[in-house]
């Protein structure tokens, strides 16, 4: 390669790292635009009047826990709030070190509805959610975290979906942050209001979602049974779960209005961990499904495939660029290949402008079910710097960890960073 091809490349790597984010951005505007305007902006869209279901029934909402002794007693407590005619608990124990059995078996004497499971060892959630399914008395399967604090009309608004259509499989809520006192929790407040949730919309307008919030979703038992139910060997099961329901042709759909409160990750080490198992698990279904879902017939999955694949280049060649420019300081490049800053010059100004607008957009939007967003609004102009760094780093990290993972090797748990507790 020529010093002239060498600089016809940096050129295209600037733009491309410069017009991917930007193009991303702008389509989730106009596309969740288009959702707010089509689907959410209706006279029942409010998380505290679901409409009516012309049959109510039963349902099974399902909670996995490991070493949950902390928050486990607040979640049983709001799931036995539903406000939703016909409905069971299950609550898995999943082999937890901790009180986490104990109280759940306190629990079961206070709360007829509540069953448990105990497992003598870790199985990891994907199996946690297995046993849960099978156990379960109903074709109708809610899931949440152990941490988790479900409105109380959540359920009723997931099995508004589950019971429109028999092609619909799966259900995704809208989870929000409960624990926002340090800046990393604010700046994760603006992150599922702006980012997470838009981008639910959008994708549900051209095509697929990428995938459920494990936190909050909802699934039909015939769907799953179809599909092996949870693969344990994902570390992101969700994601996987997702993939497997569309690629089956299952409807996946997001619903706003099912609310569910939780908590994260408010230390570095606690964010990195968590979003390098994200970045590893996406890395880890596009392996296993890439083949799969470029069929004619899974078309309607090409756009979350497209959006995915280039997102994960886009993370390799900001990680380029990053690199020539620290060479630059250690070795004598030549004048192709010197990246000369990486402070933010006009382009940043118009990707930072970006940000505000897509963070405005989704504020209004979710204003409808959070009040005081906006206090959040101009912490959230340092989530480009922070998140998309770290989004950078740990898909650099996640691609050979998930290549290089053998197929078939259990996903186990371990007790993530819950922030800051209100």
């Amino acid at each position: 390669m020529s010093w002239g091809d060498a600089s016809g490349l940096i050129t295209v790597m600037f733009n491309f790292a410069f017009f991917f984010p930007l193009f991303m951005a702008w389509t989730w505007i106009a596309a969740g635009l288009w959702y707010f305007f089509h689907w959410e902006r209706r006279g029942d869209s409010d998380p505290e009047k679901p409409p009516e279901l012309t049959g109510y029934p039963m349902c099974s909402i399902l909670a996995p826990c490991f070493n949950e002794g902390d928050n486990v007693r607040d979640t049983v407590e709001w799931l036995a709030r539903q406000e939703y005619p016909d409905f069971e608990i299950i609550a898995i124990n999943d082999g937890s070190s901790d009180d986490t059995g104990a109280i759940l078996d306190e629990l079961a004497k206070r709360y007829p509805q509540l069953r448990v499971i105990h497992f003598s060892k870790n199985q990891g959630k994907a199996m946690a959610l297995r046993m849960g399914a099978l156990a379960s008395r109903s074709e109708y399967l809610v899931c949440i975290d152990g941490d988790a604090i479900l409105h109380p009309k959540a359920t009723h608004w997931l099995m508004y979906h589950l019971t429109s259509g028999p092609r619909v499989g799966a259900v995704t809520g809208n989870p929000r942050i409960r624990n926002r006192s340090t800046l990393l929790g604010r700046l994760q407040v603006g992150e599922f209001s702006s980012i997470i949730g838009l981008i639910k919309r959008a994708q549900r307008i051209y095509g697929r979602v990428f995938t459920v919030s494990g936190v909050v979703s909802a699934f039909r038992k015939t769907a799953l049974h179809r599909n092996r139910y949870w693969n344990t060997d994902m570390v992101t099961e969700d994601i996987d779960l997702t993939w497997q329901l569309q690629a089956d042709h299952w409807d996946v759909r997001y619903e706003p209005n099912a609310l569910c409160w939780i908590l994260m990750p408010e230390t570095l080490r606690g964010l990195w961990k968590q979003r390098l198992r994200w970045a590893q698990g996406g890395v880890e279904v596009l392996r296993r499904y890439a083949g799969t879902v470029l069929s004619w017939r899974r078309r309607r999955m090409w756009g979350v495939l497209l959006e995915y694949a280039l997102s994960v280049l886009w993370a390799y060649t900001m990680a380029s660029i990053f690199l020539l420019y620290l060479l630059g300081f250690v070795v004598t490049l030549p004048a192709a290949l010197i990246v000369p800053t990486l402070l933010p010059q006009w382009t940043g100004v118009i990707l930072g402008c970006t940000c505000l607008a897509q963070f405005g957009v989704s504020l209004v939007i979710d204003s409808r079910y959070e009040k005081g967003l906006w206090r959040v609004y101009f912490w959230v102009i340092w989530y480009p710097i922070a998140f998309w760094l770290i989004s950078m780093l740990t898909t650099v990290v996640a691609v050979p960890k998930a290549l290089l993972k053998r197929r078939g090797t259990r996903a186990v748990w371990v007790s993530p960073d819950r922030g800051v507790r209100p």
